[in-house]
């Protein structure tokens, strides 16, 4: 499934895939494959990406949940 909600805090955020991959240190190429749905990162990824986009965990990552700053 798409994670839309990565896609747009990123964009709120004003960041590049680039931009986010290289906060979190992984590739660009990872930062696509999970808002396309083809990758689960791991907890320690998704902690790593919400602390950079200023969102909770839940919000980001849990179907139905709605990112919100934390």
């Amino acid at each position: 499934m798409k994670n839309l909600k990565l896609k747009a805090a990123r964009a709120l955020k004003d960041m590049s895939q680039d931009d986010l991959a290289k906060a979190v240190n992984v590739s660009r190429q990872t930062i696509n494959a999970i808002e396309k749905g083809d990758y689960n990162p791991s907890i320690n990824l998704c902690i790593a990406i919400c602390k950079v986009l200023g969102v909770t965990l839940d919000g980001l990552f849990w179907p139905g949940e709605t990112p919100e700053e934390d």
